[in-house]
């Protein structure tokens, strides 16, 4: 007899956010047979980081910086979808009925909206407190990090994490900031320093080998992801393939 499929929510701001985080992972937990339901603020279909996905505007540095084939692949498939056109409203989240979360991250300014919801926060609370599976990718570990229990700790403290580090953070910033200004820079603290604040000690946050090359599944070595019982962290667009395969391995198992 058939075990019901796993079904995974995706919450997703309004814009901006990562085109190779939520479709890449999108499409490998599809492809295993796990439903993905996304969830916007107002039930309207979200749109990723026109710069990430076009690379307009960085220049000579775009092909270095905005999505590969593989996340402007998996993202324009991803956007097609029934499940990604019909989102629901944050507000209408249930966490008994999914498996899992997924937190996927983005830069530019539109993503405050998602990092600094207080709804959002109260469910991700919510699925670390029914042990339930969940990732979080580059800044999507802000929100998770700015998720706080009854004790008013974040749920990250007494966990290990990884998240975009500070050295890939003010890299991207100082080759782009004379044009593009703070772009690259959500907040005046950097997504490191921001997360490691949240945990019970600096070396729980774990920086991984040096991010490079950015992984495939042909090439899911070069992606890094940390796993701490039922939660999954990673860096970059860079270890997407490798986060949605984790996930995927995870799901599988409870």
């Amino acid at each position: 007899m058939n075990s019901k499929p796993k079904r995974v929510l995706m919450p997703l701001p309004s814009r901006d956010f990562d085109p190779t985080e939520a479709g890449v992972t999108w499409k490998l937990l599809t492809t295993n047979g796990i439903e993905i339901v996304f969830s916007t603020p107002n039930s309207m279909p979200a749109s990723g980081d026109p710069m990430m996905i076009t690379g307009e505007g960085l220049g000579i540095l775009s092909a270095l910086l905005k999505a590969d084939s593989h996340g402007l692949a998996a993202y324009s498939e991803m956007i097609t979808s029934k499940e990604f056109i019909s989102p629901i409203p944050w507000t209408e989240i249930d966490v008994e009925n999914f498996d899992g979360i997924v937190l996927a991250g983005g830069h530019a300014k539109g993503m405050k909206e998602y990092l600094e919801s207080s709804v959002l926060q109260k469910i991700v609370c919510a699925f670390f407190s029914a042990k339930k599976v969940v990732g979080a990718i580059c800044h999507g570990t802000v929100l998770a990090a700015r998720s706080k229990d009854a004790s008013g700790k974040s749920v990250l403290h007494g966990r290990k994490t990884t998240a975009l580090l500070r050295s890939q953070e003010l890299a991207a910033w100082i080759l782009t900031c004379l044009w593009l200004k703070s772009y690259y820079r959500t907040y005046s603290e950097t997504v490191q320093y921001e997360v490691t604040r949240s945990l019970a000690h600096p070396s729980d946050f774990v920086s991984g080998p040096l991010p490079i090359l950015r992984d495939s599944l042909d090439n899911i070595h070069h992606g890094f992801v940390l796993e701490d019982q039922n939660y999954i962290s990673a860096r970059w667009p860079g270890d997407a393939h490798r986060f949605g395969m984790t996930l995927v391995r995870q799901l599988r198992q409870t």
